[in-house]
């Protein structure tokens, strides 16, 4: 979560890594479909096309939007801001199949309508990737569909993937169910050829043949396409697309690092904690990416990487193999940041040994969760304490820094808290993070806390939010929860100082750092947390965002 000691910066950016060739593609992709009359209601010409047109056929052009989620305003939002990596791997997808792409991050870009009119879609796609971002996108899919009713807009990401109940609205004609390198190629194949959305695997399709006059009931106006019937190959699309989003690269921050670059070696996690909605998705399996294809990743981009993988080192062997080619390649960063098991770390320190040169600053995000085996076991971690002990250790005595998260349950008493400072003081974990317990959309935590949840904006699942109330009441609960992060490095008062902190970077980055850990003396104050604290007086089956179950699909078409 939070940068190394020592992170002056002593090597630049490399030039882009997108090649002066794909942004004159994307050019070419714009005026091939100006030329070819995409221009106003694109999918209904090419629908409406007849059989005996002469015309070659047409490329689609596909918009792939990022929403500007809410807890940029609170929270820890401001600090890991990343790019879309997801639509960046659908866009090198859909290119590779002759399709035209732009990707368009809402957090800095200029405004939806002026892309719509540059633009003109025949597709559009809107990621939900965690559930905090669920009104943005639902806003996002709702001002597309006013701007032009007849586009077809498909809602992926892993949210939407993982409990899809809150896109079962009209303005949606589809929701990606699973990979969306495979899944959103082959629907804008299906459209270009003016088929259906039904023949195209892992959909989630309006069915407009049930649809009835009131807003649609949970998978009433929804049904499932076919599965896939095989498993996507990662390999299938070996590196994202980045060069739509490389001008908005300086905006792209892990705390003191920026501009930083997201890479994925891997893909899904085979552990089962209880909180975690990666898991269920992917069926407790993870996928890897080769050798090659990760290392050419690397080598692409630029002095600061944080990767994305839930479980980096997973395999052994592999991660010796990887690490071994990136130094036999010269590939060397000046900062990176993995997440990854302390039971995993521990066990296997010869990992950490053959990693460290790979980076001058490299920090590991352990899963902390909680300082007691009996709070690991009801979160399902499958861990103990001695192994989180034994993981800070190795890792120190390879030179990472250590960071990670610790989990704070609502049903927490005043004594639980001070185990929790008492252990964080013991170990020197100021650098650790503290969240909230939430059940997570696409969990059975979610559900079986389903009659108990009384948020009432998916914002709050930001995990710094209360999503029912606490078992000392929001009052007192906030005063300690306060407290918690004011024994972290963040708190100006404490540990580090401003002076501290702008020491490890350049000038030039001086105000970012300085509004970002202003920002952060908010989480600090019982008042303002207060301040953000609303739920519903009583949970009512209709009366919240949430009364849906999303674990249930709809039925699958036939």
């Amino acid at each position: 979560m939070f940068a190394s000691n020592d992170t002056r910066e002593t090597s630049h950016a490399p030039t882009s890594a997108a090649p002066i060739v794909e942004r004159t593609t994307s050019r070419a992709c714009l005026r091939a479909n100006r030329s070819t009359g995409a221009i106003g209601s694109p999918l209904m010409r090419l629908i409406n096309r007849k059989s005996d047109d002469s015309l070659a056929p047409r490329r689609m052009h596909v918009l792939l939007l990022r929403p500007v989620p809410v807890n940029d305003r609170f929270g820890l939002g401001p600090f890991f801001r990343i790019e879309p990596l997801g639509i960046e791997y659908i866009a090198a997808a859909l290119e590779q199949r002759g399709h035209c792409t732009t990707v368009v991050d809402l957090r800095y870009s200029r405004s939806i309508d002026w892309y719509l009119r540059r633009v003109r879609p025949a597709l559009v796609g809107v990621a939900c990737m965690h559930a905090l971002e669920t009104d943005e996108a639902l806003a996002v899919v709702a001002h597309v569909r006013r701007a032009m009713p007849e586009v077809f807009i498909v809602v992926g990401g892993h949210s939407a993937a993982a409990y899809p109940w809150p896109f079962f609205t009209r303005g949606v004609d589809a929701i990606c169910v699973e990979d969306g390198e495979a899944v959103i190629p082959a629907l804008a194949d299906a459209l270009q050829r003016r088929e259906r959305a039904s023949t195209v695997p892992g959909l989630l399709i309006r069915d407009e043949d049930r649809a009835g006059g009131g807003p649609p009931d949970a998978g009433h106006d929804f049904r499932s396409t076919r599965a896939s019937g095989q498993t996507f190959a990662l390999d299938s699309v070996p590196l994202p697309l980045r060069r739509d989003v490389d001008r908005w690269r300086r905006q792209y921050a892990c705390l003191l690092f920026r501009p930083v670059w997201l890479i994925e070696t891997a893909r899904g996690c085979p552990f089962r904690c209880s909180f975690c909605s990666v898991w269920p998705l992917h069926d407790r399996g993870i996928r890897l990416r080769s050798i090659d294809s990760v290392c050419d990743d690397f080598a692409a981009t630029g002095p600061h990487v944080f990767v994305a993988d839930d479980l980096f080192w997973y395999q052994p062997s592999r991660s010796l193999e990887l690490a071994a080619e990136l130094k036999r390649r010269g590939v060397r960063k000046r900062w990176m940041l993995v997440q990854t098991r302390t039971d995993l770390a521990a066990t296997h320190p010869e990992l950490l040994e053959a990693w460290r040169p790979i980076a001058q600053d490299f920090d590991i995000f352990f899963g902390l969760e909680a300082v007691t085996n009996e709070a690991l076991n009801a979160l399902v971690k499958d861990t103990t304490v001695d192994r989180t002990v034994d993981a800070v250790a190795v890792a120190r005595q390879f030179g990472y820094g250590v960071t990670g998260n610790f989990v704070v349950d609502p049903s927490w008493r005043e004594a639980d808290f001070e185990r929790l400072w008492a252990f964080v003081e013991a170990h020197g974990l100021h650098r650790a993070g503290f969240t909230i317990l939430t059940p997570l959309p696409g969990t059975a935590y979610f559900e079986e806390m389903l009659p108990r949840l009384r948020a009432v904006r998916w914002a709050q699942f930001d995990m710094h939010h209360l999503v029912w109330e606490p078992q000392l009441g929001a009052a007192r609960f906030f005063e300690l929860y306060c407290e918690t992060w004011r024994r972290s490095i963040l708190n100006l008062g404490g540990h580090k100082s401003w002076r501290d902190w702008a020491r490890q970077v350049r000038a030039r980055d001086l105000p970012l750092l300085t509004r970002m850990l202003i920002r952060t003396q908010r989480m600090m104050r019982p008042d303002v947390c207060l301040a953000e604290h609303e739920l519903h007086a009583v949970q009512t089956g209709g009366g919240t965002p949430f009364s849906g179950s999303g674990t249930s699909r709809p039925s699958p078409a036939r």
